[in-house]
């Protein structure tokens, strides 16, 4: 059976054409021609069957056939925040998988120990894309632009706010221990700092802020694990 082809075309209701990036890759790595079929995802939740009516150099142009909405894989909004790691591949690395196993949103914020203060967007966003179609994801994943500590846990999130950390002099309880509670509030956020992790006041100043102070488990985690572990955490308590 032949492997369906997925592409990301945001606005795949209205427009007929591939745009630039899937076009290229439709045409020179898969060699479509007219005639083929295909399936676009537009990251709101819909698949598209489409077939392609013109392939030429860079334009792929497509006639959609069917309409096929997507139900969510998962409850709730699942967010992760998290401080950028210096060397930014272990970064994108835990993009692509937070991506595969499921995440609503993705945010960036620069901590007072961050060894990192700067983010491509534009090149993150590529990755999760990449992993959206990789994982078949009919809803893409939002990421949004690094921001200051202090600016990011004044933000108005309606969910349930976790912050997790290393410093044992601050009451801490298992994460997933939280998550598996009963609760109306299905929307999750958890915050995880840098290498050198967050500074205590910065822990501090979350809680106070409606963050409940939580740890991941007995080992010390890297950043980027430590990411990948809170999103797994969060897909698993929803779990019946």
């Amino acid at each position: 059976m032949k492997e369906v082809r997925f592409f990301y075309v945001p606005d795949a209701a209205t427009a007929t054409e591939l745009p630039t990036d899937e076009a290229m890759h439709a045409l020179r790595v898969l060699r479509l021609k007219a005639g083929d079929e295909m399936m676009l995802m537009d990251g709101q939740g819909n698949y598209y069957r489409a077939e392609v009516t013109l392939a030429h150099t860079h334009h792929c142009m497509y006639a959609i056939k069917e309409v096929l909405p997507q139900p969510k894989q998962w409850q709730g909004h699942v967010h992760l925040a998290i401080a950028p790691t210096k060397m930014i591949d272990r970064m994108e690395w835990m993009a692509e998988k937070a991506v595969e196993i499921g995440l609503d949103e993705l945010s960036f914020v620069n901590c007072q120990f961050s060894e990192r203060r700067v983010v491509k967007i534009s090149r993150m966003d590529k990755i999760v894309i990449a992993a959206t179609k990789q994982s078949h994801k009919a809803w893409k994943t939002q990421v949004n632009e690094i921001v200051p500590f202090n600016e990011f846990i004044r933000l108005p999130h309606s969910c349930r706010k976790y912050i997790a950390h290393c410093y044992e002099e601050v009451p801490r309880t298992y994460l997933f221990d939280e998550l598996r509670k009963p609760s109306d509030q299905q929307d999750a956020l958890v915050l995880i700092g840098p290498e050198g992790d967050f500074s205590i006041g910065e822990v501090k100043t979350a809680v106070a802020c409606g963050f409940q102070s939580v740890h991941l488990g007995a080992s010390r985690l890297r950043t980027e694990t430590a990411g990948l572990s809170a999103v797994m955490m969060m897909q698993l308590s929803k779990e019946p």
